[in-house]
């Protein structure tokens, strides 16, 4: 990125020790897929998730048995937990009691306004947030009716309501989000309430799909409300392996100049000149240097026409030959490497390269 995109003022936040909103960083967010009353499956899960870089995690607590272990799972959880309920809003309650950094409710089933307050009064006693979650699949008759069917104003008519709720109880420690599988419906949405709305906006394109095709889709669509400078945290639905949700949304926010740190791999996209396995040393890369949080770019480039100019722009990089290839460092040649060598050799000198950069070197 050539310069840094201009973000909206919002309220800041805290869910534990993660600010959000306020300018601050913007945090990737992920839910866990493992049955929560299964305490083992689900810590690991969590586990997996921070080491590949995710802030805060979600929690799905759908019954009694869920809420009952949620203390363990939050003692145990290295980043902050959100309990997300649905129309039992005893369940958030008990989330609440057992530590839980935030809750995650969608107004529109979760019952009358009476249970709605209560559950302000039990955030308030803790000092926890609120994520007002506005999903276009749940959209209130009154407001279905009314707009024809789901709409991106239907969805700020519904995120309006229960807004206005908490602020007659005098309750500002909220968080919005506002989803549908539609792209230009979630884009359009999120648009007019980043032009009407101080509270921080949590973004994502639901159901978005497998892994290929909804990193695609939450690609499009994030990028789009990201680069218009609203959003102040993310998640992106997968059908799949919530680790790669992280690693797809720390990604797409890397893009965007918005986050920094970790590895980014530049890889050629190969043709018939190329000489190593550029896809298969490249995903290498990426696997070994999944947690590592200090910034390095890479570059795995297939032949001499491109290849070398690539490299030396790196930090590290390697220009595939026929018979070796060229190590570059800093636009340097500072070696020569056999096909078998490549990742290992890489992966050794990138691990030099953090630990030097680390220490200052």
């Amino acid at each position: 990125m050539t310069g840094t995109l201009a973000r909206n003022w919002t309220r800041r936040v805290r869910i534990g020790d993660v600010p959000i909103g306020g300018g601050s960083p913007i945090p990737v967010q992920s839910m866990t897929n493992t049955r929560t009353s299964d305490v083992e499956a689900t810590v690991a899960q969590i586990a997996r998730l921070e080491e590949v870089g995710c802030d805060i995690v979600r929690v799905a607590v759908p019954d009694r048995a869920a809420a009952d272990v949620l203390p363990e799972i939050v003692g145990r959880s290295g980043i902050p937990v959100v309990a997300d309920i649905h129309f039992d809003y005893r369940l958030g309650l008990a989330s609440i009691k057992a530590g839980c950094h935030a809750l995650r409710i969608n107004p529109g089933n979760i019952g009358s306004d009476e249970r709605v307050v209560a559950l302000v009064e039990a955030c308030r006693e803790r000092s926890i947030p609120i994520r007002i979650g506005v999903n276009a699949g749940s959209l209130e008759d009154d407001i279905l009716e009314r707009h024809g069917g789901p709409t991106a104003e239907g969805m700020v008519a519904s995120a309006d309501r229960h807004i206005a709720l908490l602020e007659q109880l005098d309750f500002r420690d909220v968080i919005v989000s506002m989803k549908s599988s539609d792209i230009p419906m979630t884009v359009e949405a999120n648009r007019l309430m980043a032009s009407r709305c101080e509270y921080p906006l949590h973004l994502g394109i639901t159901e978005a799909g497998t892994v290929t095709t909804g990193a695609v889709r939450s690609s499009v669509g994030l990028g789009l409300m990201l680069s218009e400078g609203y959003g102040d945290t993310i998640r992106v639905s997968l059908s799949g392996p919530p680790e790669e949700e992280v690693r797809v949304g720390r990604e797409i926010l890397r893009s965007l100049g918005l986050r920094h740190g970790g590895i980014t791999v530049i890889a050629c996209p190969t043709c018939g000149r190329t000489q190593i396995d550029v896809a298969g040393i490249a995903a290498e890369l990426e696997r070994r240097t999944a947690s590592v949080r200090t910034a390095a770019t890479v570059a795995v480039m297939g032949c001499v026409v491109n290849g070398p100019g690539e490299a030396r722009e790196a930090d590290l990089g390697v220009a595939g030959g026929r018979d070796e290839s060229v190590l570059f460092a800093k636009g340097e040649v500072v070696g020569r490497l056999a096909g078998d060598d490549i990742a290992e050799a890489l992966f050794e000198r990138l691990m030099q390269f953090v630990e030097d950069t680390e220490r200052g070197d």
